[in-house]
């Protein structure tokens, strides 16, 4: 393995973790301009800032596994969490609010560390998963002299 594919994972991970960290903190901050939007994507967002509780959920979703993708820490479930976050932000773009370059570096790289993270997904890709058997509860053990 040469040096550039052994880091290529690292490097996917903090691109994808600063951008969704950045924009997570725009929702609440709203440090950047907000981009021109078509009709149909301004009336989506409008409706979805009407609810009240979507944005900061979404942003806070983003800040989060953000933090996480750039602390190296639970990368798979960081990834698991913004999953549909990376979906809407797709479609968003491809059918509402045209402009696809971001989104598309977004869902390569998320797609590219969820390849490299692969085995962390084994368990939830299995077809036929069973429950773990319940195990006995230990047996309790009564202090000398103080019985019931």
């Amino acid at each position: 393995m040469t040096a550039l594919t052994h880091h290529l994972p690292t490097v996917a991970r903090v691109l994808l973790g600063s951008i969704f960290f950045v924009f997570g903190l725009n929702g609440f901050l709203g440090f950047l301009p907000q981009p021109p939007l078509s009709d149909a994507g301004g009336a989506f967002l409008g409706a979805l800032a009407a609810t009240g509780y979507m944005f900061p959920l979404i942003k806070g979703t983003e800040v989060i596994a953000g933090l996480l993708l750039l602390g190296n820490r639970y990368v798979a479930l960081a990834l698991t969490l913004l999953a549909p976050v990376i979906v809407n932000i797709v479609a968003f773009h491809g059918l509402l609010s045209p402009g696809l370059g971001l989104p598309l570096v977004v869902l390569s790289l998320a797609l590219y560390l969820a390849w490299s993270y692969r085995d962390a997904y084994r368990g939830v890709l299995n077809a036929h998963a069973r429950p773990a058997p319940l195990r006995a509860a230990a047996p309790s053990r009564k202090l000398a002299g103080a019985e019931a």
